[in-house]
């Protein structure tokens, strides 16, 4: 395999012990923080090389925010390390329980091309503060993003623990032949079971970060200029290619009619009168993907946008009226800047077209009633949710981030991407003498021994009373 000479390299060095101190863990976190503002003019040119990304959107995303992450995890990695300590029974009260936080070892991050330093960075910075060694594994897809990750980062980061792949399928499928502790992907349901199939084989722990179609229910009472003004920048924001944008809408038929102006000028308002020439609209990453999303237009009809230019990979910001469930659009992921609307009669029947679908990774609902929005909140399951917004969710380092069910298994973020690369290990450590006390539950076994050893290990229900 040629893989496995790396990976064993990097597995003798975390045996080695070398990543467990905190003060290694801090060094090469800064480490990324130089990274991040050294080569933030690298970074912002090589995103809009690969996909036409503003400069502000590439800034926010993926400087800014891994930022956060950054600063956020420095600021409280050594509380995150403590051993916690956790109650304890009768019989070990003299006794210490705790649970150490470990590393698990070789772990391997494979990322995707939307959002190319976001999307590696962010778990390299929990595995690196969980003690763990790691293969980076950027999209081949996003080529000059690529080239700078795997130039730059070994020139920050430390190469005996840390090492960067340059892959494509065929690469990566024998990449996951080699045995890691932890995987963690981001891309897309068909390729997670690829990797999940793979991690299999070693009994592997996985994270798959996937996508699905985000429902986002209007309801007949909302602001409708504000709701245009959010669902447009959710939507077109990165030219739609965000795996937590709002996929479609689902209102009544006199809500989409109010929609369409609001839409329209939301539209105009953010990027021109021709957003072809406006130099805050992106362009699609690559020529298989603008021919997927293209043939999509043929759902329902075209109320606003619709252009397209394929020299240049631009589809511009477009709204589909009156989609049936079973056009093209509602039958994959759009992961790009289409909304297609989808007329329902009410709420219940929105929360019912969505309960009938695979699980998304986000779903938005939009009212000035509060009771609508917590009604589809109760009555829905996805990884993530957010009432009268789009994305904003995403930027909260205290909230969980991942999908369930086909949008995919774990969480990251904050606190809980150091969660993620950690293994919680129970530990007991009891007191050596006393051993009169551990007489009850050796043979030979009496009664009397059950009674007391149910009285010293038994937790009762709070608020019951024992009738005597």
């Amino acid at each position: 395999n040629p893989y496995a000479g790396l990976v064993s390299r990097l597995r003798a060095a975390w045996l080695s012990g070398k990543t467990r101190p905190v003060e290694y863990r801090v060094g090469q976190l800064e480490a990324l923080g130089r990274f991040l503002v050294e080569k933030k003019q690298d970074i912002l040119e090589a995103a809009a090389l690969d996909m036409g990304k503003p400069s502000f959107e590439a800034y926010f995303t993926e400087i800014l925010l891994c930022k956060n992450e950054l600063n956020g995890t420095l600021n409280n990695l050594s509380h995150w390390m403590k051993d916690e300590h956790v109650d304890k029974n009768l019989v070990t009260q003299l006794d210490s329980a705790f649970i150490r936080k470990d590393p698990y070892g070789v772990v391997l991050i494979i990322a995707p091309w939307n959002y190319p330093i976001h999307l590696f960075l962010v778990p390299l910075i929990g595995a690196i503060a969980a003690g763990n060694c790691v293969v980076v594994k950027p999209s081949e897809t996003t080529k000059n993003t690529e080239r700078l990750i795997a130039e730059m980062l070994s020139c920050y980061l430390d190469n005996d623990c840390f090492a960067v792949v340059t892959a494509g399928v065929q690469e990566t499928t024998r990449l996951l032949e080699n045995k890691f502790d932890y995987i963690f992907f981001t891309g897309t349901p068909s390729v997670g079971r690829i990797v999940m199939t793979a991690a299999a084989k070693h009994l592997t722990p996985v994270t798959l970060e996937l996508g699905g179609k985000n429902p986002c229910y209007v309801s007949d009472v909302c602001d409708v200029q504000n709701v245009a003004r959010r669902v447009a920048w959710g939507r077109f924001f990165n030219a739609g290619q965000t795996c937590i944008a709002p996929d479609y809408v689902l209102c009544s038929v006199e809500m989409q009619e109010k929609l369409m102006p609001a839409l329209r000028e939301a539209i105009t308002e953010f990027f021109g009168s021709n957003p072809r020439e406006s130099p805050d609209f992106g362009r699609i990453v690559g020529d298989k993907q603008f021919r997927r999303i293209r043939a999509l237009l043929c759902s329902g009809r075209v109320a606003i946008g619709g252009q397209t230019d394929e020299k240049e990979r631009y589809i511009a910001p477009t709204v589909l009226a009156d989609v049936l469930p079973s056009d093209p659009a509602m039958q994959e992921e759009i992961f790009g800047p289409i909304l297609p609307i989808v007329v329902v009669a009410n709420m219940d029947e929105a929360i019912d077209f969505i309960n009938a679908r695979p699980r998304p990774l986000a779903v938005y609902a939009f009212s000035c009633d509060s009771k609508v929005v917590n009604q589809v909140l109760e009555r829905t399951s996805s990884g993530g949710f957010c009432g009268n917004d789009t994305l904003m969710h995403v930027t909260l380092t205290s909230l969980p981030f991942g999908g369930t069910g086909n949008s995919g298994l774990g969480k990251y973020h904050g606190k809980f991407t150091f969660d993620t690369f950690t293994h919680h290990r129970g530990c007991l450590h009891r007191n050596m003498g006393l051993e009169a006390l551990n007489s009850l539950r050796y043979p030979p076994y009496t009664q009397q021994k059950l009674g007391l050893l149910t009285a010293t290990f038994e937790i009762k229900r709070k608020g019951m009373c024992t009738l005597l």
